[in-house]
């Protein structure tokens, strides 16, 4: 999934973190009553608690994305207003995509002072960690200061995203289906002459690559970084891990995914694609693709996508990008816990922290500040609920899903009136996918998880971005992660997903 820019709501899934990516709300007819919803929150939030002539609590808030220049000055200004909303200022801080997970490591390990943390599927692991006490369980919480929350997001996020029964997390009221897709830039698709009629598989891009290998030396066919997976038709049991169950499989056998054929067929298509320099040379190490992207010096790429998503890379990017379906839509786990904000076990302000989500997910006007910035001056208002951004957006340029409730942003140029009531009812025409609703628990081989995690990354990125031969180190990958013990984390999972099956079978 391509995670960029403001605007970007497009998240999440396994592409980037999967990412990526990756990959990254409110319209006007709803606005008006998300408006009073948000005053009568706040009013309930003073009321629990709140005094405006006592000093303000400082929420500390660590996120994901590129650190943005003017974080701190859009802050002030978020500050200002949740101060007089709930007595509460906030203090982000940013962190890079690629040091997300080992930093928040080693901060939840040292009883940092942070109240709210970014988590997801594919970003410092929200299950695991929730079962590792990293945060604080949140169902009390909810129900006192977090009735806004409840009422706005489709109930099927907040039961979703329990971990043995309980909540731990706020996921952002977004795209609940997950669909992976082939993004082009359009100019160089129409300079070309190329249709992306009939594009889906992998081996299917190989005519447009070509031919813009030949035409436009000086851009890169294919736009792959080292958190690229190709796509194959299974749903993984843990992030950039190997263990999978094919999406048709009724019988839920649990496979490692560098033994099947369709990953072997991916894995070496990407690498004739290497050799035939569609792909960068630096793929296997580059931290991310948006350098490139912001130069428009690339043709096509993989990401998650989202309803009018071509619009949203398109206003993102400031030139005309297009898309086409790779696979279906399906409601993964990984979709559901694609973007989640969780307060701290280590939290001194866990009810603060509380009401400042509510606040987040039900107030347009902190919602569109956290995400736009300032009016004026990083954005303008148009017409209604609708919005451009300014040259100075530049300095805060924020990836939108991962931020709270999207359906409360404003509307980018092109966007139809109607935006998040579509996006209402392609959330409830999405289907489950075949692993929807379990949750591994590693505990009695976490030992082998963390060998073979360790014994897969030598490998991982070179095999998924075409960087090294198949052939060769597919045979040295499959053998290093299973004297690792991968077997005997296939063989607890495949008990546990056999104890889960014969509950649905109830």
């Amino acid at each position: 999934m391509q995670f960029t820019s403001k605007k970007m709501t497009i998240g999440l899934t396994s592409s980037l973190a999967a990412m990526l990516l990756l990959s990254a709300c409110g319209n006007s007819g709803s606005n008006s009553s998300n408006g009073n919803t948000a005053s009568n929150n706040a009013a309930s939030g003073n009321a629990s608690g709140s005094n405006s002539s006592a000093e303000p609590v400082e929420l500390n808030w660590y996120t994901i994305g590129t650190p943005q220049k003017d974080v701190d000055k859009v802050m002030a200004a978020v500050s200002d207003y949740t101060k007089g909303k709930i007595g509460a200022t906030v203090k982000m801080t940013m962190i890079d995509w690629g040091d997300y997970n080992q930093k928040l490591q080693v901060l939840t390990a040292s009883g940092a002072d942070m109240d709210i943390m970014f988590t997801a599927a594919w970003a410092f692991d929200y299950v695991q960690n929730a079962r590792k006490g990293a945060f604080a369980p949140i169902d009390d919480l909810l129900k006192q200061y977090g009735k806004g929350i409840t009422d706005t997001l489709d109930p099927a996020f907040l039961e979703g995203s329990k971990v043995d029964g309980k909540n731990y997390g706020i996921p952002a009221y977004k795209e609940l289906p997950a669909q992976e897709v082939w993004r082009f830039n359009k100019k160089i698709l129409d300079e070309n002459k190329l249709s992306i009629t009939g594009i889906r598989s992998l081996e299917s891009l190989e005519p447009l690559l070509k031919t813009v290998k030949q035409k436009n030396p000086d851009v890169t066919p294919m736009q792959v970084d080292k958190n690229f997976t190709p796509y194959i038709p299974y749903d993984y049991l843990i992030e950039k891990f190997p263990l999978a169950v094919k999406l048709d499989d009724t019988g839920y056998k649990v496979v490692n995914v560098f033994e099947t054929p369709e990953m072997k067929q991916a894995l070496t298509t990407m690498h004739k694609y290497y050799l035939a320099g569609y792909v960068p040379t630096e793929a296997a190490t580059l931290e991310s693709s948006s350098d490139v992207q912001a130069t428009g010096k690339w043709f096509a790429d993989k990401a998650s996508t989202q309803p009018f998503a071509d619009n949203v890379w398109s206003t993102s990017y400031g030139y005309p990008i297009v898309s086409t379906p790779q696979s279906d839509a399906l409601i993964y786990n990984s979709s559901v816990m694609g973007s989640m904000q969780a307060i701290s076990a280590n939290s001194k302000h866990k009810e603060k922290a509380m009401e400042f989500l509510n606040l987040l997910n039900t107030d347009p006007v902190l919602r569109n500040m956290v995400d736009s910035g300032i009016e004026g001056t990083h954005y303008k208002k148009t017409d209604g609920n609708y919005m451009e951004n300014l040259p100075e957006s530049k300095n805060y340029d924020m990836p939108t899903f991962s931020l709270g409730n999207i359906m409360l942003t404003y509307l980018n140029p092109g966007d139809p009136a109607d935006k998040w009531e579509q996006f209402k009812k392609y959330n409830a025409a999405g289907k489950p996918s075949i692993l929807l609703g379990f949750n591994f628990d590693p505990t009695k081989v976490s030992n082998e998880i963390a060998a073979v995690q360790n014994a897969k990354e030598a490998f991982w990125a070179p095999l998924m971005t075409g960087t090294v031969d198949p052939e060769k180190y597919l045979p040295q990958a499959i053998k290093k992660i299973n004297e690792a013990g991968l077997d005997k984390i296939m063989a607890e999972a495949q008990t546990q997903l056999d104890a889960w099956k014969a509950t649905k079978a109830k």
